[in-house]
């Protein structure tokens, strides 16, 4: 029976059988990824990609949603987690006293083999270890059932018709069928192993005997991959183990076959345990795909860049019409992403509703043609040039903003609490023209001679309609008295210079208003401006973007201890959730693509700032 404290439900242990979000580590493959707990069990996978339908879904439903669990049979040992470095192959350690089990995960990339493969390896390093496993998919979001035939005892298939998926696994060990799971118990002692592999029917698998050489090489291909990915980096600053992180966690979010960006691989991860601010980000958003292209250029990564820029010439289908762009698509650039309910989870520790799709893609948010452009400036400017079609693509938006950036909308958080005009919607449409004009004058383009007036109408209206005298700062909306996060992206596109008194001014304020220790609120959720109820944790983007600010304006003791303290937030691999709670812990979509490009960023200014002899501190 619950108990009652206080007059409140305790759910403790309601909520004991989740595992902490942050509590993750992600492996992938270029098309998906999994997310693998601490007790090496995967209890999060969408398959054979971002967007398909779940498999693996305890993170949302512990009895419904699935998992892929793999351990010692023993409960009684300790865990560490790490990945090998410079790579995303991910090492679960099991330390007892009977033994030693090391637990190797990997998808390998579809640029080497087939993709569609997710790969585990469990090793007994010291004693002798019972190993137990559990294959329990739930197909369609937990929503369609399945059934399991046994192939020569070390092969499984699970059919789904409904969902119009099959998958295999198949080892190196028995496996057994328990009603609709696939379950194996075995020994392994000090330097003996046992590999599965899980995958798409449609690929042509090695048979079981070979499976031992295939995983060997396999793992040792993909650590090559990785680690020569990493070397094409031409970042050597400062805090380089934690930004190459970043870096390859957003080369996980990477769709192989289209260029595009996730925002984040998961749906539904809530902003607040119990509340309804759950979303799915497994979706293209024009504005952090183009922050994503801003980092990895900056890192030296042209080809992903490129990768993107391509998405958006040829996939990218809103761009050939004289209409406003959606700010976010498929990864295949398919425009519906009808927003859904799934009655078959009860969500994450009850967070409900558990939803899928995203409504907000009807939403009108002006920013994204800010971003885009700077993406493609940025790229334009490491030499390679803006293709005729895309300049006359991107021109025909253009000439739509040129009519239309005086419009309300919805702003870069997504409110659905109705239409104003907001200052970052503003700022960013000052950016698209201002880098389109700078794109069309690096190759003498011909170009709309309006963009240079509305450009700086733009630039007055922020001055004038956003400033508020009495707090002396930019405010969220025209005629509000309260601050946004995202006016910190101000001096970090150029429109004000990070020293101007009127940027301290509201920056000050926004300390005073939004930041708690150092850490940042997006906004007041209190204000309503967003149409929901409850609050959310502090906004882990808007911290780094806080501490960039504060570099640039030369506070670099306070950037740089805010930053240190920010790398202390990352969970055991160095992984950011979109949100931080009251006690630290990580909430929201994880990890997040958001936040990682804002760590990537905050960075490489910091470690510019410090190498200035004038302003060192080290």
């Amino acid at each position: 029976m619950k108990k009652t404290i206080n007059g409140e439900m305790d759910n403790t242990q309601v909520h004991s059988h989740y595992v902490p979000i942050g509590d993750h580590g992600m492996i992938g493959d270029l098309n998906t990824v999994a997310l693998v707990d601490l007790n090496g069990a995967i209890d999060f996978m969408c398959f054979p990609d971002f967007d398909s339908p779940s498999i693996f879904a305890a993170l949302l439903d512990k009895e419904k949603g699935g998992s892929f669990r793999l351990g010692p049979e023993d409960r009684k040992y300790k865990t560490k987690q790490l990945y090998l470095p410079e790579t995303n192959i991910l090492l679960t350690r099991f330390l007892s006293d009977d033994g030693i089990g090391e637990l190797t995960d990997f998808m390998p990339v579809q640029e080497l083999n087939r993709g569609n493969e997710l790969v585990r390896r469990v090793t007994t390093v010291k004693g002798s270890v019972t190993y137990r496993l559990v294959c329990s998919p739930r197909f369609n979001y937990g929503r369609s059932n399945h059934v399991v035939h046994q192939k020569n005892g070390k092969e499984i298939i699970f059919s789904c018709p409904e969902a119009d998926l099959d998958i295999r696994l198949i080892s190196n060990v028995d496996i057994n069928v328990n009603k609709s799971d696939a379950v194996a118990s075995f020994t392994l002692k000090a330097g003996e192993s046992a590999d599965f592999i899980l995958i798409h029917t449609s690929k042509n698998t090695p048979e079981y005997e070979h499976i031992t050489n295939w995983v060997t090489k396999s793992l040792k291909d993909n650590i090559h991959y990785w680690k020569n990915w990493i070397q094409q980096s031409t970042y050597n600053g400062r805090w380089r183990e934690i930004v190459m992180r970043s870096a390859l966690t957003l080369k996980l979010l990477t769709s192989w076959k289209h260029g595009s960006l996730v925002a984040a691989p998961t749906f539904s991860l809530p902003e607040a345990i119990g509340g309804g601010r759950n979303w799915d980000y497994r979706f293209t958003w024009i504005r952090d795909a183009s922050f994503s292209v801003y980092c990895l250029l900056r890192l030296g990564y042209t080809k992903e860049a490129g990768s993107f820029i391509d998405w958006v010439e040829h996939k990218c289908f809103d761009l050939k019409q004289k209409t406003n762009l959606q700010i976010m698509y498929c990864m295949n650039g398919d425009k519906n992403i009808k927003e859904t309910v799934l009655k078959s989870f009860e969500g994450y520790k009850k967070s409900a509703p558990v939803r899928i799709g995203n409504a907000a893609y009807k939403q009108l948010q002006l920013d994204i043609y800010g971003e885009l452009l700077d993406a493609v400036y940025l790229y334009d400017r490491e030499g390679v040039q803006v293709s005729y079609e895309l300049w006359q693509n991107l021109s025909a938006q253009i000439d739509w903003l040129a009519k239309n950036w005086k419009k309300k909308d919805d702003g870069i958080w997504e409110v659905r609490g109705g239409k104003k005009n907001f200052i970052y919607s503003r700022l960013m449409c000052w950016v698209a023209f201002d880098r389109a004009i700078k794109i069309a004058n690096n190759h003498s383009y011909p170009f709309n001679e309006d963009w240079h007036k509305q450009r700086d109408i733009i630039f007055n209206t922020i001055h004038k309609d956003f400033w508020n005298d009495e707090l002396q700062a930019f405010v969220q909306y025209s005629g509000a008295d309260v601050v946004d996060a995202a006016t910190l992206m101000m001096p970090l596109v150029g429109f004000i210079s990070a020293n101007d008194p009127r940027w301290l001014s509201t920056m000050h304020l926004i300390e005073q208003r939004l930041v708690d220790d150092f850490l940042v609120y997006r906004y007041h959720s209190e204000s309503g401006v967003d149409g929901l109820k409850g609050q959310e944790g502090t906004f882990s983007m808007c911290t780094f973007w806080f501490i960039e600010c504060l570099s640039m304006a030369g506070q670099l003791e306070k950037a740089r201890l805010y930053f240190e303290k920010m790398l202390g937030y990352a969970n055991h691999l160095g992984l950011y959730a979109e949100q931080l709670g009251f006690s630290g812990e990580h909430l929201g979509n994880f990890p997040q693509a958001f936040t990682h490009l804002g760590l990537i960023s905050a960075a490489i200014n910091l470690d510019k700032q410090l190498n200035d002899p004038g302003n060192s501190i080290d």
